[in-house]
């Protein structure tokens, strides 16, 4: 079903307010949500909202969110999230990149004892707007097993970059270290769809298309050890750096038995630190325009930029309404009627 944006960010952000959440914080939360379906990512997008309801009544989460500074040392800061939300945490800990980099050229931010943060990009594109470079990165509760194993030690810990280029929407790399995120896997289970080879192993160590063996077992990182190797490195800067939990300690936001102590890292590059950022956007436009009109291989239609299709998405989404399945929509339409909210997203449709 197609549901309208806007309806539904008040839906959900009415929601958040009767679990305790504050008008800004409600709100910025729905947004992150609400925009990753936009795009296209909808392992990240209004799926995640009944696990913070379920959370929430687990007295799982804290909420509202209440971070505090933990260290704020010129150019770089520590937060600690509280058990909050993550989204607060991670758009927090970007502001305060951006108005650092504004005075230091370059900030870093490291966030601790937070939970899932959402989509990645929706904080590199912060950086963007503000006419700097965005990197965002997080750790996750261990999913996927290092080269050559068969035990999750790791979780898909993806990362995100993001940068403008004049006359097209930004560049925007958003990926996990996994050959696939874990949430396609979770995805595919819940609509009984098979996943493909390649994507993960079961329990015993075999490679499997069954979405439920897959989640007893481990995804597979990319290019074998460099996916092992980028997915390590996130989790000590993002884990074991900030003070967070990293590793084996890591717990799922999926199963409400304590706290999930994610950790991640924001950081911003002011471009004209370097080089006016005019300058900078219109070799990356020719950089762009060079990658996509560059030869194809064969049955290749065309030649896309990373981010590229999830706007198009994004703007398909705006103007014919965003897609939900079933099950989305029934677990949401459960809560609105559990919080006394007479509307069903059956009336939002666009």
């Amino acid at each position: 079903m197609k549901v309208a944006e806007k309806p539904l960010k008040e839906i959900l952000t009415s929601l958040l307010i009767t679990m305790g959440a504050a008008d800004k914080e409600a709100r910025l939360v729905a947004d992150v949500l609400v925009q990753a379906d936009m795009r296209g990512i909808h392992t990240h997008g209004c799926s995640f909202f009944p696990l913070i309801a379920e959370r929430k009544a687990a007295a799982m989460i804290n909420i509202p969110t209440r971070t505090q500074r933990i260290v704020d040392d010129e150019a770089v800061t520590l937060i600690d999230g509280n058990n909050g939300l993550g989204q607060v945490a991670a758009a927090e800990a970007m502001e305060v990149c951006i108005s650092k980099a504004e005075k230091f050229g370059v900030a870093v931010t490291l966030v601790r004892n937070t939970n899932h943060i959402g989509f990645l990009a929706y904080y590199a594109l912060m950086a963007v707007k503000k006419g700097m470079i965005g990197v965002c990165m997080t750790n996750a509760a261990p999913s996927m097993a290092p080269w050559g194993g068969a035990e999750p030690l790791f979780g898909t810990n993806p990362l995100s970059i993001a940068a403008s280029v004049s006359d097209r929407s930004p560049i925007v790399l958003d990926m996990s270290s996994s050959v696939a995120a874990r949430g396609k896997i979770r995805r595919a289970a819940r609509l009984n769809e098979k996943i493909p080879q390649g994507w993960a192993l079961d329990s015993k160590g075999n490679p499997t298309t069954d979405p439920a063996e897959a989640l007893k077992g481990t995804v597979l990182p990319i290019a074998g050890p460099k996916g092992y190797g980028l997915a390590l490195f996130i989790d000590l800067i993002c884990g074991l750096l900030s003070g967070s939990k990293y590793g084996r300690d890591l717990l799922s936001f999926h199963q409400p038995i304590g706290p999930t102590g994610v950790g991640a890292m924001l950081m911003a590059i002011d471009i004209s630190r370097f080089m006016p950022r005019e300058r900078f956007e219109i070799l990356a436009c020719e950089y762009a325009e060079a990658i996509i009109r560059s030869k194809k291989a064969m049955g290749v239609s065309r030649i896309y930029l990373p981010g590229e299709i999830e706007a198009e998405n994004e703007k398909i989404s705006g103007t014919q309404g965003i897609d939900l399945d079933a099950q989305i929509i029934e677990k949401i339409n459960q809560i609105c009627k559990e919080k006394g909210l007479s509307v069903h997203l059956e009336e939002l449709r666009s």
